[in-house]
């Protein structure tokens, strides 16, 4: 893949025209909220709302707090940007609300939140497709470690299934170790599963409309791609592009399109495979709401393929704009 873009450039079909704008009335840039994810949340819709705003778009930020369903009632805007992570505004809750007073927004909707939000039905539905994922089950209070490792075998990642950015995530190598990573996963969410652990990077595609952008691997210098590595320690470096033969990636975005597919998700997702050292990519997970600040991993993708950040954001909102009048 040619490295060769001219990152300057503006990429004008991502903007919307100005009869667009005008039809497009006000944006309420959502973010916040209440989940483990409140401080990304926060940069996001920040992020976010400052891109609208330089785009010439009636845009307001909304922290989703609990008393916010008084304030949406209203309606105090025409259309909705979600930049919430995680429980209340990235599994369908507020997808529903929104539904219920008709007021569009970007991303997928109730059903596709919902499941997707949910790592183990999201499995589920993909092996029932055909794709291919780890082996995994559910745990509980009483379960026998030595059951666990029977099934999904060693080592294993135990985490919670309701959360995401990698929290509360745990690597297990012996069945000593399950039941207090366990006990730590319980701390974020009462759904808690065990999966199959997998040496070797993570590659994660951004897709917006039908489009996979180019894929980013992720090395990790040190442990694993947990909260911290993620957001706080900087031990893990970032390729894009990502090294893998043209042939090889396109089958990864191909894979990637077809997993967002089989849950429903529109308008712009990231999905997040493991790719072992046979090269067999594995799936992992799908964000519906991604973050977004400017560092994130999909305005990195989208930066390969000579997009800016505000193009980015534009486009997004464009694809959910156009997604609803169609």
């Amino acid at each position: 893949m040619s490295n060769a873009l001219d990152t300057n450039a503006l990429d004008t079909s991502a903007w919307l025209s100005p009869e667009q704008i005008q039809a497009l009335g006000k944006v309420g840039v959502l973010y916040g909220g209440f989940s483990a994810e409140r401080t990304v949340s926060l940069a996001t819709g920040s992020a976010i709302y400052n891109a609208l705003i330089d785009a010439g778009i009636d845009a307001e930020l909304y922290d989703v707090d609990r008393q916010f369903l008084s304030v949406l009632i209203d309606k105090p805007f025409d259309f909705a940007f979600i930049a919430l992570h995680g429980r209340g505004g990235e599994d369908g809750t507020l997808q529903a609300i929104l539904d219920w007073l008709e007021i569009p927004y970007v991303g997928s909707g109730m059903q596709a939140s919902a499941i997707a939000m949910d790592k183990v039905k999201t499995k589920q539905i993909w092996q029932a497709s055909g794709l291919p994922v780890l082996p995994q089950m559910l745990l509980h209070a009483g379960v026998c470690p030595a059951d666990v490792v029977a099934q999904v075998g060693l080592p294993l990642a135990i985490k919670p299934a309701l959360e995401g950015s990698s929290v509360g995530i745990s690597k297990v190598c012996s069945e000593a170790e399950i039941m207090p990573a366990y006990e730590k996963a319980r701390g974020y969410d009462r759904v808690i599963m065990a999966e199959r652990w997998v040496e070797g990077d993570e590659l994660t595609g951004a897709i917006i409309g039908d489009e996979v952008m180019p894929l980013i691997r992720i090395r990790m210098q040190t442990g694993f791609y947990d909260y911290e590595a993620k957001y706080v320690t900087g031990a893990t470096a970032y390729e894009c592009p990502c090294g893998l033969p043209a042939e090889q990636e396109a089958a990864i975005q191909t894979l990637m399109k077809s997993a967002a597919k089989a849950i429903g998700v529109k308008d712009w997702s990231r999905v997040d495979v493991m790719l072992d050292a046979a090269q067999q990519p594995w799936l992992l997970e799908i964000n519906t709401i991604p973050g977004m600040t400017p560092t994130s991993l999909v305005p990195k993708a989208a930066k390969q393929a000579g997009m800016r950040f505000e193009d980015t954001v534009i486009k997004i909102l464009k694809t959910s704009w156009e997604s609803y009048h169609a």
